[in-house]
């Protein structure tokens, strides 16, 4: 009966304990809260080898200067972290706090973050009083974060015959038909684990699921 219980609990252990602790700052919206790797939910920063452009043409390393920055300001400092999630990357997904602040809202308010739309609308208007200020990122031009990444992502020809695509996304292993829906904007990274399957049973066989539309 002892055996069966602690089986039980086991299965209900949730998929990634609250971090908390101290700050290690990786980038503009990945930190290390204790022994924990993060990624703020709802915001995205530039990447460190981003730059942006001045209203007066000069360039200059944006990516660099966010990191700095939230260096200098919560460096050391604890945080308290509610975890929802887990990424492609195996870090976990939260929303933290630093003194009671949100530490996202605080980011995109200082102009050291965007709002990542395509996870949450959490922090639109505070970007949007940010983008009228033109604090820190929002007074220069600046290419989407996401959009940056995707341009620097090594792209791999089909082999002859195999046209099945294989991507790694949040949702697990899947595989796109010629056809489907998200076919054409799907792209194949071998660099990340991403691969062409040449038949349907290839794909299942390796573990990976179709696509749903």
């Amino acid at each position: 009966m002892k055996w069966v219980l602690i089986v039980f609990l086991g299965l209900a252990t949730p998929v990634a304990a609250n971090p908390s602790g101290p700050i290690r700052v990786i980038d503009g919206d990945t930190l290390d809260v204790g022994s924990t790797r993060v990624r703020l939910h709802g915001i995205d920063a530039p990447e460190a080898n981003q730059t942006c452009m001045r209203p007066d043409g000069a360039v200059w390393a944006c990516g660099r200067w966010v990191e700095e920055q939230a260096r200098g300001l919560y460096e050391g400092k604890r945080a308290r972290c509610e975890a929802l999630d887990r990424d492609r990357y195996g870090r976990v997904v939260a929303r933290c706090q630093v003194r009671g602040k949100d530490l996202g809202a605080a980011l995109v308010s200082a102009g050291l973050a965007t709002a990542f739309r395509r996870y949450s609308s959490d922090y639109v208007d505070i970007e949007k009083e940010a983008v009228v200020a033109g604090r820190g990122i929002f007074g220069s031009q600046m290419t989407a974060p996401q959009a940056f990444r995707n341009a620097q992502v090594p792209v791999s020809a089909a082999p002859e015959g195999c046209a099945i695509k294989g991507n790694i996304s949040s949702g697990g292993h899947i595989y796109h038909m010629p056809g489907q829906e998200h076919y054409a904007r799907t792209q194949v990274n071998t660099a990340r684990g991403e691969r062409w399957f040449c038949s349907e049973a290839e794909a299942r066989a390796a573990g990976w699921r179709r696509a749903r539309r």
